[in-house]
């Protein structure tokens, strides 16, 4: 079973409905090539100082760098692709509200072995969540054409639904193959991995991950894009970030402060759930 690949002109219920069936689909050519090469310009110097990963899952000749809301006003941008949050809003449903998870670059060098097959859903501590509940929605942004030969993720379609095991190898996958510019749509629950890079160039992505809001995220956002530039963003994207209430009473300030108002320098108690109107007693 191949990668199914849909137009940037889909619909969101189409997106959702593949997402839902396969675990993964491509959306080809959703962002401009222009688009993608200023977030590459943004970024050179800070991929340039990352270190490769210390261990083999991460990737020894493989750099993987955050921080992008804070170190690129492009990609933010893609943070905030409505048809991405459409999907991911869909996905997510059951939960009253979710955040950005990660934002990394992932450049896989040459001679890079595949990652080992696995689920991003694991990283919540191999908690053994419903079969029905998507506690996460993931993106790679392909920063450079997606290949067999370079390192395209390959994943395993249709698994989302199979029982939980950690000896998948790459002899089950098929690689999603795509264009500078379009964009991988996979759930936690897909077996999936980096491929290897049998190439002589590097493989770049552009991996955007959400999660439900009451659920830690992976990168600490309110560190990796310091207070002051924080700051200077707006409030739909800080939201997004985690600055709100995940659900009824989680993630307030001090005297049941809703974060953006601690952020913006608001004072007095907002009550559980952001809501001024809300009793806090």
């Amino acid at each position: 079973m191949e990668v199914t690949h849909l137009s940037a002109d889909a619909t969101t219920e189409e997106i959702h409905r593949v997402l839902a069936a396969e675990g993964a689909l491509v959306i080809d050519d959703l962002a401009s090539v222009e688009l993608i090469d200023r977030i590459t310009a943004e970024m050179a110097d800070h991929v340039e100082a990352t270190p490769f990963g210390s261990d083999d899952f991460s990737g020894r000749f493989t750099r993987r760098t955050g921080g992008l809301i804070a170190r690129s006003e492009t990609a933010r941008e893609l943070v905030q692709h409505p048809l991405v949050l459409d999907v991911a809003e869909r996905l997510m449903h059951q939960a009253s509200k979710f955040q950005v998870h990660l934002t990394q670059i992932i450049s896989i060098g040459p001679d890079s072995p595949g990652q080992s097959i696995h689920r991003d859903e694991w990283a919540f501590d191999f908690f053994p969540f419903p079969s029905d509940v998507h506690p996460q929605c993931n993106t790679i942004w392909a920063m450079t054409d997606f290949t067999a030969e370079n390192g395209a993720t390959r994943v395993i379609p249709g698994s989302q639904e199979w029982p939980v095991a950690r000896d998948h190898d790459v002899r089950e996958t098929v690689p999603a193959e795509m264009s500078k510019g379009s964009c991988l749509l996979y759930t936690g629950k897909v077996y999936h991995g980096g491929g290897a890079n049998r190439s002589n160039t590097v493989r770049t992505g552009l991996n955007l991950t959400y999660c439900v809001a009451w659920l830690r995220q992976e990168e600490n956002q309110y560190l990796s894009c310091p207070a002051v530039v924080a700051e200077t963003l707006d409030d739909g994207l800080l939201k997004l970030m985690g600055y709100q209430i995940g659900a009824y009473a989680l993630g307030y300030v001090d005297d049941v402060r809703d974060p953006l108002h601690a952020l913006r320098g608001a004072t007095g108690a907002m009550g559980f759930g952001g809501d001024p109107n809300v009793p806090t007693d």
